[in-house]
Parts: structure tokens; C-alpha cells; sequence
């Protein structure tokens, strides 16, 4: 008799076990980057060298009555935006794509996170927003199914936002937030000398945009330190052609195209306010130091919505 109230105590709890389980958010996919919104000192002054220099499309629909904001198009699905509205010293917002905000936000309010409310924008896309372990702003963003945009005039020397970087005092910290909870991986590490990390690439669960860890940066680092570690990076297949591309767009050349650590050709720029914009190559053109890629390369539009999209 004592047997069979044992079986019967354990099968009930094994029951409600599996049952809270069941009931547990699951995490929906995370595909790419959405948007990087970058604090300007003045927003207006950098307007031309996004939108001239690089090409990019301004964002100029908006509803009634709601701010228009210096943001440009990198391609159906990602943004630059030349305002954020963060606390004084946070340098960037990174914005990611997911299939379901609503779903996201109740998987990180399960595991502790507080995120804001859900906010619908003029684009009627939806998003949310919080802080990760060190404080850094970011944001989940789900987009329309259908979105037009007027390519006519079309200038861009780069349609792929592939990496965002920020300067990062705790891995660990970081590591439980973006690997153990949101599932990123391991895309590449590495360093000025082969044995040490000073950059660590960690790509985004379902798709090939990553961000950057930026390490070991001194606390008192200068303005324009800070403005080369705080970086978006922009793919592209060719680098010398992009150089071209630039040079027709107005640029005046400074640093010359080079190979980085990672085997993968890179030309930098600086914006008015002095934060880098990267270009590289979606694929190394030499063996990488310090460690192997461990996931997919980029290509070209690959951060594309998974969901069909009609383009006009």
C-alpha cells in the first residue's frame, strides 16, 4: 500500500512538473539586427554624411502630431537612427529582430528581466526596450509583414548592417544575458596578440548579424577611443568598390581599406561626432588570428526578414 502511495505522490508531482514546463515562455527567434540609434551631440549635423556620404534613405514617413527623427534606411528591415533617448553616457541602442515582441517580453519577464511596455510606432512596427546587464539600451522590434520602400533613388555603398560593438567591463555578465538567456553564439574572438581577447563576436541565435564586445578599455578612455569601440559595421562584398562608391558619394579618403585580425578586409570611417563606421567584407579573405569563425558568414540582404516581403 505504501508503494502505491509513493507511485502515486511522484507520478502527480512528475505531472505537475511537466505541466509547469509546458507552461514556461519560450523564447521566439531572434534574427538580426534591427536598428542601432546613436547619441548625437547634433543629429542634424550628421544628417549629410549618412544620407549623402553613405547613401542611405531617410525615414520621412511619420504620423500626425509625432517628432520627425534624422533616421535613414540601411535595407527593409534595419535603421540608423541619429537620436536616442538614453541616459546621459550611453552611446548606442541596439535594436533586434524578433517574430513576436509580445512573446519575447513575457520570455525575459519570466527569467527575471523588466522590460518596458510595448510601444507601436508610426511604421506600425512594434517594440519594447531594457537595459542588459551592464546597463547598455536595447531593444526587441517586430516589423510589418509588408513594408515599401522608394527605391528610386537609390545611392547606398552598403545594404547589410551586420555587427553593432559597445564597450563591455564584464563578460560574464554580458555572457549570461546574451548566450545563456537569449541563445546568441560564438562567432569569432580575438586581439591585437594571439593570445589575448580584445573583441568577442557573438551572433544573434536565428540568423548572421552579431554584436561586438568591445574589452579592456581603460575607464578614462578619450572621447574618440570610445568613439572607435562604439561602432556599427556595414557589409559589403567588395571593399575596394565600396571605397569607390564612397569617393562618387563626396568622401574625402583618410585610413586605406586593410585586413583585420580576423582575415576580413575593412575600411573605417569617422562620423561628425566620431563614432567608427566599419565597412567589411561579408567573408575572410585570410585565415583569422586568434581563433576559427565558429558560425555562418553574412551576405549580401542577409538580414532580411525569414517572412516573405513585397518590395515596390
Amino acid at each position: 500500500m505504501k508503494i502505491l502511495i509513493r507511485s502515486f505522490l511522484f507520478g502527480g508531482m512528475l505531472l505537475i512538473g511537466l505541466t509547469a514546463v509546458a507552461k514556461e515562455p519560450l523564447r521566439p527567434p531572434v534574427y538580426a539586427i534591427a536598428h542601432v540609434r546613436l547619441c548625437k551631440s547634433d543629429p542634424v549635423r550628421s544628417v549629410a554624411f549618412y544620407q549623402t556620404t553613405l547613401g542611405f534613405l531617410p525615414v520621412s514617413q511619420r504620423a500626425v502630431n509625432e517628432k520627425k527623427r534624422n533616421a535613414f534606411w540601411v535595407n527593409d528591415v534595419a535603421q540608423i537612427d541619429l537620436e536616442c533617448e538614453q541616459p546621459q553616457g550611453a552611446p548606442l541602442e541596439i535594436g533586434f529582430l524578433t517574430t513576436d515582441v509580445a512573446k519575447m517580453r513575457k520570455f525575459l519577464q519570466s527569467r527575471g528581466f523588466h522590460p518596458s511596455q510595448i510601444r507601436t510606432h508610426w511604421s506600425s512596427h512594434a517594440e519594447f526596450s531594457m537595459q542588459d546587464p551592464e546597463g547598455h539600451p536595447i531593444a526587441f522590434v517586430q516589423r510589418p509583414k509588408v513594408y515599401f520602400m522608394d527605391l528610386n533613388h537609390d545611392h547606398r555603398v552598403s545594404r547589410n548592417l551586420i555587427h553593432a560593438g559597445f564597450v563591455v567591463r564584464n563578460r560574464a555578465a554580458e555572457d549570461h544575458f546574451y548566450k545563456d538567456t537569449l541563445g546568441f553564439r560564438l562567432y569569432w574572438h580575438g586581439g591585437m596578440k594571439d593570445d589575448e581577447d580584445r573583441w568577442v563576436a557573438m551572433q544573434v541565435p536565428d540568423g548572421t548579424d552579431w554584436i561586438e564586445y568591445m574589452l579592456n578599455v581603460p575607464p578614462d578612455a578619450s572621447h574618440h577611443t570610445l568613439g572607435v569601440m562604439n561602432h556599427i559595421s556595414l557589409g559589403v562584398e567588395d571593399i575596394h568598390a565600396a571605397e569607390n562608391k564612397l569617393v562618387a558619394n563626396g568622401w574625402k579618403p583618410g585610413e586605406a581599406p586593410k585586413i583585420g585580425r580576423d582575415g576580413k578586409w575593412q575600411l573605417n570611417l569617422y562620423d561628425p561626432d566620431e563614432t567608427r563606421v566599419e565597412f567589411m567584407e561579408f567573408t575572410p579573405k585570410e585565415r583569422p588570428c586568434c581563433s576559427e569563425f565558429t558560425g555562418p558568414h553574412p551576405g549580401p540582404q542577409a538580414s532580411s526578414s525569414p517572412e516573405p516581403r513585397l518590395k515596390r
